[in-house]
């Protein structure tokens, strides 16, 4: 990655400044200015062994364009939003109560490249989008995901839940409803554009949504909601997906009713809801949650009323995709940003990235990251075929809940890591790291805490539904499609794979376990995205590309699974090698990564 040029700060004959805009010599640049796709070398790598080859000749334009636009106008346009928070208004001119939501014009314009220039939330949903003929695939959809979230993360919160949000009503919607709304929700003229909220969070219980409160009471042919909803994101949204328990209904999530409100009436008036107060949170600034009261709200049945809690989970692996996708892109800008601060920073007579220790501490930056690619791919990959084929189904009921957890977890210590890469100016808002560190946080929380998810992960998918043996099975696939790798590697590949299943089906097969089900989810996604970064390293090896994954697969090994246990500094010489071989943008060839590999 090459940093972005600027001029350095000069003085004339009588010591005066030329010019307040030139900048020192001393300070590191950030990656703005940068085309965000063309200097990640590894998504732009690995997209052949994922995608087909006229879709990624199709789509390579739009990356790139909206590569360009991460690093120059939406980046800009995010620090704006970012700076101007939006404004809750209670009441209009005549003293109705209207509540309104007021954005600055940057996030209007943000909304404007996600929804209506790249049609994010429709991709997957209908024909047209960027000119492609069909329906694209859902690994499309996430790599622009991917690289919207360098610049922007918060409005993939709305871009996410109106495209989840539009299978809801696509599957469970009555004919009329589904009429009335689908194609609104799918347009990409912002005119049109009906976007969609999910309210689920209450008072009374945040992951545990059986707990919910909020009641529905029958009126006709539709439903009128009573009671509270606590966090509620994208608040202002033209339509919302709730959880709501119908009059009578039992308690407990069995209980619970899934509904479709919308924002304005049929007959242009306000539903009977209101937004209380706008939530101020750590980050995400720019996109507004809230608290919202509802007092007789209409609104609309989406299939059975025994089964809302059920209907609202076939929503859980697309949103948990999409968590893991922003962390994966925020990842990549956060060691992004590292490099190119180490590189131009100088300390103590040389780059800071000739420093061994800053060395190993890039390392640690730079392989959660492209752990969380790799699994972010092979995930979105899955998606695309779980519906046709139910072991690629059974592999994204392992998967989503694992990647999840870890990549969310990563993502914290990439984004202070490289916020202490960049030194004392990464803790200053004029850069983008303190940002990187409050948004980093947001993904612990959304679509089930670490806990949640490292519960659903051992307790219920390899617990109770044994999704783990089609995983297992797959990554053994996987290996035998890469003959050329060392069988010395292989086995230790395949003893790492052996030793986390095992443990995972040991704490999943007694409730007293419960506590070490975030070490078993661990070892179950370390496992996973070491055989997919060596099989991908091979891969690309094969052709003559570049198969520094491979030893990157090893670090996994050895660093995340805990197979290194050094008896002396010796024995940890071959780190400095690989090292080196990672920090240096050439590539690396399939001999040299065998040989690294087992040296």
């Amino acid at each position: 990655m090459t940093a972005a040029p600027h001029a350095l700060e000069t003085t004339t004959p009588s010591g005066l400044r030329v010019g307040t805009a030139r900048r020192s010599r001393h300070v590191a640049p950030d990656c703005r200015g940068l085309n965000f796709y063309d200097i990640d070398p590894s998504v732009s790598s690995l997209l052949p062994l994922y995608m087909d080859a006229p879709l990624l000749a199709h789509l390579e334009p739009h990356l790139r364009e909206l590569g360009a636009l991460g690093g120059g106008r939406l980046g800009a346009l995010s620090d704006a939003a970012e700076r101007h928070t939006p404004t809750l208004h209670y009441r209009d001119a005549y003293g109705r109560d209207e509540e309104w939501v007021e954005f600055h014009p940057a996030y209007r314009e943000m909304e404007a490249i996600a929804f209506g220039r790249f049609g994010m939330h429709a991709m997957t949903h209908r024909p047209g989008v960027l000119g492609w003929p069909a329906k694209l695939p859902p690994i499309a959809k996430y790599v622009f995901h991917y690289l919207f979230a360098q610049a922007e993360f918060g409005l993939l919160c709305p871009v996410n839940l109106t495209d989840s949000s539009s299978e809801l009503v696509d599957r469970f919607g009555t004919p009329e409803i589904k009429a009335k709304y689908l194609a609104p929700m799918w347009s990409q003229d912002m005119g049109e554009l009906m976007k969609c909220a999910q309210f689920m969070t209450e008072k009374a219980g945040g992951s545990d949504v059986g707990a919910a409160e909020l009641t529905a009471v029958r009126d006709g042919d539709h439903w009128r909601l009573h009671g509270e909803k606590w966090f509620c994101s994208n608040v202002d949204a033209e339509l919302a997906v709730l959880l709501a328990r119908p009059d009578g209904a039992v308690a407990g999530g069995k209980g619970l009713g899934l509904f479709l409100m919308p924002k304005t009436l049929d007959d242009g008036t306000r539903n009977s809801y209101r937004i209380m107060r706008l939530k101020d949170k750590l980050g995400s600034k720019g996109m507004a949650s809230g608290e919202i009261v509802f007092e007789g709200a209409v609104a609309y049945q989406l299939g059975h009323l025994d089964q809302g809690l059920k209907h609202m989970l076939v929503m859980v692996n697309s949103s948990r995709i999409s968590h893991l996708t922003r962390a994966a892109g925020m990842m990549r800008r956060c060691l992004n940003e590292a490099m190119c601060a180490s590189r131009f920073r100088n300390a103590f007579g040389r780059a800071v990235i000739e420093h061994p220790l800053m060395r190993r501490q890039l390392l640690k930056l730079m392989v959660p990251t492209e752990q969380a690619l790799s699994a972010m791919l092979y995930a979105s990959y899955a998606s695309g075929l779980a519906d046709s084929d139910s072991r690629y189904e059974q592999i994204l009921r392992m998967l989503t809940p694992i990647a999840k957890y870890r990549a969310c977890r990563d993502n914290v210590p990439v984004a202070t890591g490289a916020m202490e890469a960049r030194g004392g100016n990464g803790y200053i808002e004029d850069w983008p790291n303190a940002r990187l560190v409050r948004d980093a946080h947001l993904g612990l929380l959304w679509e089930g805490t670490s806990n949640i998810n490292a519960l659903d992960a051992v307790q219920r998918a390899v617990g109770k539904v044994g999704a783990h043996r089609a995983l297992r099975e797959d990554l053994g696939r996987r290996l035998d499609q890469a003959p050329q790798m060392p069988g010395q590697f292989r086995t230790r590949l395949e003893g790492g794979v052996a030793d986390a299943f095992r443990l995972a089906e040991e704490v999943a097969s007694d409730p007293g376990n419960e506590r070490f089900c975030r070490i078993a989810a661990a070892q179950l996604y370390h496992a996973t995205t070491a055989v997919l970064m060596a099989v991908e390293g091979c891969a690309l090896g094969v052709t003559g590309g570049d198969a520094r994954r491979m030893l990157l697969s090893r670090l996994v090994l050895e660093h995340r699974m805990g197979q290194s246990r050094p008896q002396s500094l010796q024995s940890l010489k071959w780190e400095d090698a690989i090292t080196d071989r990672l920090l240096d943008e050439a590539p690396v060839s399939l001999d040299l990564a065998n040989a690294l590999l087992v040296a």
